[in-house]
């Protein structure tokens, strides 16, 4: 074994601590496959720290969420080791597509945290000459982050923990030649961090940028790429609210950037940058940053194996999910089968302030976040005036502190947490339905001359994948509803998103139910009006055969917003999506237009007298009638035969009841709420 520390005087750095190191060491053999290495067995003695003697100045995270502190003395077979190949003695981080995570990131890491923070003002500097010998194999080539893995960054512990630094390796399967690059995320301006965006700046082949055409189909290899295997080298230096870079490889050209850390180039829309505009943009990432970056924040260097491939879906997010395999979790079998990161150090230093200063505050907060509970009603506070009826018939009064695994819980996208309604196409529901739920139900009660309003940001994640494109409701659910309380319990206004199987696009609309005259209900019917996309009387022309795709339709994963305000026995209908046309409706729910045979619409006609379902309205519909709101999923999509129903008999698959089974053959629906709100009518806005 063969290594040395270097110490810098304080002539040469007057205010800087000395925590300069070299790395030169040896290693336990582990085959790689197409990359040749001498097979040299260390002894069972030798650690890392044998190699790169810095380890009391940080923390170590494993790639199963684990902070296992200093790691003087230690090594795990499974992430964290030794290694030595022709070209000497390196330490290993490996870390796979699918483990625990640490603090909010839905991406597994090896890597080391510095224990101490400093702010941009003071002297600090990184330097590492590694090689990446393995990045997933499996993926999909349209998200950005897929393939990649980032080998080290500068982590802001304070305000909202962006990274001002992170500095990627990724390549395409089948090609030999990866790209190196690296990203400044900006310091969002304001409270919420949701609308965060990272540039990338090339360093050899491409930015973060060039994607896949499609799942499987990649970019042509970049000419100037650096291989798996091959070394390449570092240095972050900051100086005076400045970050110097540089990146050196033997047989490619040296490159140097620099970047402000605490003046920003991002204080107005005009200033976002067209690779921002053309990537982060378009899945609602568009924020602003504070005018001084990260000026005044404390800052600390990662560096290790920070895998960007996991195995969440990409309509979960199109940038950061990469819908990878991740073989249920199991560690070996990601490890036997390329789905995992894993990157080389050979030597590595770094050089801190005398003025740095404990960073524990930011470990205390992480540390096991991804495995504690966050409950719906800490995203979404007005679960204390709901209850809430879940997909397998489970009714729960106070869902505050509540949440169920299958059903009803959080997850986060990558830059927001969600509130998850899940629920079979078959399962135990409420009484007069054929179709589950999980769903709130509001607790108070009102008439529409007393009024209310419900809003809701969300997106459809699943529709059912199996039913008869011929019914009306199949591959449907609702996100909201109105419902009455009284009289024949009738709905005046549920909200649907609906996508055809094949289609990249579905449909929003909403529908208005007639509140029946007399005490016959069985011929009441709904008429749907599209707000993008088709309405509900659009179908199949066989069980088989959608119509076409909408054109002005929403994707699953697509963020849109509705408001339902009920001021004064008058319903206003507002819908909201970025890249769509804003679109409002109007409708009495005290006075009806159907009180006359002859004021069926053609809709109606078409869809619901054939089936018997004619009837007309009350004169004053709604009027005087409690009515309460529902929002979650509502899942249209049955098992029922469709010759009990031509519009609600979805026939679709449901595997005996079997909840799992529907889950795991995409026989259910889901949908995320990020933002929702309840309360009291308001004025309409009618500018």
């Amino acid at each position: 074994m063969n290594f040395k520390i270097i110490k810098s005087t304080l002539a040469h750095y007057p205010l800087m601590a000395t925590v300069v190191l070299l790395l030169h060491g040896c290693g336990n053999t582990n085959k790689k496959q197409d990359l040749a290495k001498e097979n040299t067995n260390l002894t069972s003695e030798t650690t890392a720290n044998d190699i790169i003697p810095f380890f009391q100045h940080w923390n170590l995270i494993l790639g199963d969420g684990s902070n296992v502190g200093q790691a003087t003395d230690y090594d795990n077979k499974d992430f964290f080791y030794t290694e030595r190949d022709d070209n000497g003695d390196w330490v290993v981080f490996k870390s796979p597509n699918a483990g625990n995570t640490h603090g909010t990131s839905n991406n597994t890491r090896s890597e080391l945290a510095q224990l101490k923070k400093w702010t941009p003002m003071t002297e600090a500097k990184m330097n590492a000459t590694l090689k990446v010998m393995n990045v997933s194999t499996t993926g999909d080539a349209r998200v950005a982050a897929t393939y990649s893995v980032v080998v080290g960054q500068i982590h802001s512990a304070d305000g909202h923990e962006n990274e001002p630094l992170k500095i990627f390796y990724k390549k395409f399967p089948g090609h030999t030649k990866g790209s190196v690059f690296w990203h400044y995320e900006i310091n969002t301006a304001g409270d919420d961090n949701s609308r965060r965006w990272d540039y990338s700046y090339p360093i050899w082949g491409y930015d973060f940028s060039v994607v896949g055409t499609d799942k499987d189909t990649y970019p042509p290899e970049p000419e100037d790429g650096i291989a798996l295997g091959e070394e390449f080298s570092y240095e972050v230096d900051v100086k005076d609210g400045i970050m110097h870079l540089t990146f050196t490889s033997e047989g490619h050209k040296t490159k140097t950037f620099t970047k402000s850390l605490i003046s920003s180039e991002y204080t107005v829309r005009s200033n976002i940058p067209e690779q921002v505009k053309d990537l982060f943009v378009p899945i609602g990432q568009d924020g602003l940053e504070r005018k001084n970056a990260y000026s005044g924040e404390g800052l600390f260097f990662k560096l290790g194996t920070y895998n960007q491939t996991n195995g969440k879906d990409p309509k979960v997010n199109k940038i950061w999910c990469s819908g990878a395999e991740t073989h249920g979790g199991d560690l070996q079998k990601q490890y036997a089968y390329g789905n995992y990161a894993e990157v080389w150090f050979k030597s590595a230093n770094i050089t801190i302030s005398d003025d740095a200063i404990s960073n524990a505050r930011y470990f205390e907060a992480n540390d096991g976040l991804s495995t504690k509970t966050v409950y719906p009603n800490e995203v979404i506070p007005f679960m204390d005036k709901f209850k809430i009826l879940l997909g397998d018939g489970t009714n729960v009064g106070d869902i505050t502190k509540f949440e169920h695994k299958d059903f009803f819980y959080t997850v986060i996208d990558g830059t927001r947490r969600w509130v998850v309604y899940k629920t079979p196409n078959s399962g135990v529901t409420s009484k007069n339905s054929s179709n589950t739920r999980t769903e709130l139900h509001e607790k108070r009660e009102w008439t529409p001359e007393q009024g209310g309003k419900l809003t809701g940001t969300c997106k459809v994640m699943q529709v059912s994948t199996s039913g008869d494109a011929r019914v009306a409701a199949s591959y449907a659910t609702v996100i909201g509803q109105i419902h009455s309380g009284e009289g024949h319990e009738n709905e005046p206004i549920k909200i649907f998103y609906k996508k055809f199987p094949g289609h990249t696009k579905g449909s929003v609309f909403w529908n208005y139910e007639i509140n029946t005259a007399g005490d016959d209900n069985s011929g009441r019917w709904d008429y749907s009006t599209a707000v993008w996309g088709y309405d509900m009387s659009v179908i199949g022309k066989n069980k088989n055969e959608p119509p076409t795709e909408p054109v002005d339709g929403i994707e699953l994963g697509e963020e849109f917003s509705y408001e339902i305000n009920v001021y004064q026995g008058i319903m206003y209908l507002t819908f909201k999506s970025d890249g769509h046309e804003t679109k409002t409706f109007t409708k009495s729910l005290i006075s009806s237009e159907y009180v006359k045979k002859s004021d069926l619409p053609a809709q109606t006609r078409k869809l619901f007298v054939p089936i018997g379902q004619d009837g007309t309205e009350r004169a004053t519909a709604y009027s005087g009638e409690l009515n309460y709101f529902k929002q979650g999923a509502y899942n249209q999509t049955n098992g029922k035969s469709p010759e009990t129903s031509m519009v609600w008999g979805a026939g679709a698959e449901t595997y005996g009841g079997d909840i799992a089974k529907q889950y795991e053959n995409g026989c259910y629906t889901e949908v995320w709420f990020r933002e929702a709100t309840v309360g009291p009518g308001t004025i309409p806005n009618t500018n």
